[in-house]
């Protein structure tokens, strides 16, 4: 093992953004909770069945681009909306319209609270690259790039994998392997030798399908479990666990 914990063979981190790198995961999970709720009630009227922000949230929506985390959850009430475009007005009852609606949310959120990166996080980001390992953030969200600025981190990442980049290159998104890869191949490092990071199920099942030479669990919530039965070989609550001069 090197200083790091993590096996010798490892030359890359690739980094989820929302709970790992940034304390947003909750502005997120508050924001999918107001935009289903608001619908819902729209929808069913008072006697609505509300979004669970932690069931819902972790089994449909944590961790996948916007469109698909609306679409699995929909799925989960058997509620068929309309596609619709990316350009649909945010009260629009599609499948973007609603998508549309939850990312003007939690830009509010986020312009409201301010972002702030996990301390133990930005510590072993910064000993991984002392230590000489290539390193990128590879996240589903689309504002990902102001979300590291606002953070103060965005100069720690060589590499960028996020919502845009993914509809650019019409890669797939979490649980598919396929934005991690795309990271791995920009730092010229093969799957074997990358180590994931996720707090997310869906990160978890894309770090094992994509067969990484370690996949490492984030566990903020107390999920440690669902997150070893999904793919994680390795689960702390901070990322400074990892740093072997930490007590």
């Amino acid at each position: 093992m090197t200083k790091l914990s993590l096996p010798d063979s490892i030359r890359a981190c690739l980094f989820d953004l929302d709970g790992v790198l940034t304390r947003t995961a909750v502005v997120h999970a508050a924001a999918w909770k107001q935009m289903f709720d608001e619908f819902l009630r729209r929808r069913d009227g008072p006697s609505f069945r509300p979004f669970d922000s932690a069931r819902d949230y972790d089994e449909y929506v944590d961790g996948r681009p916007r469109a698909d985390g609306v679409r699995t959850f929909l799925a989960s009430r058997d509620i068929d909306l309309p596609e619709g475009g990316p350009d649909d007005p945010p009260d629009a009852d599609t499948v973007h319209g609603l998508g549309n609606r939850k990312n003007i949310l939690v830009l509010e959120k986020i312009r409201e609270e301010g972002v702030e990166a996990y301390p133990g996080s930005v510590r072993f980001v910064e000993a991984a690259r002392a230590e000489g390992l290539r390193i990128a953030v590879v996240s589903s969200s689309a504002n990902c790039r102001d979300v590291l600025i606002a953070a103060g981190i965005e100069d720690l990442f060589e590499v960028r994998i996020d919502g845009v980049v993914a509809a650019e290159r019409k890669l797939p998104g979490k649980p598919h392997p396929d934005t991690f890869l795309e990271a791995g191949r920009e730092l010229d490092t093969a799957p074997e030798a990358a180590a994931v990071f996720e707090d997310a199920l869906a990160g978890m099942e894309a770090g094992r399908s994509g067969h990484f030479g370690c996949v490492v669990g984030v566990d903020r919530v107390g999920q440690a479990d669902a997150l070893r039965a999904h793919g994680a070989g390795i689960v702390v609550k901070d990322l400074a666990e990892l740093l072997e001069d930490d007590s």
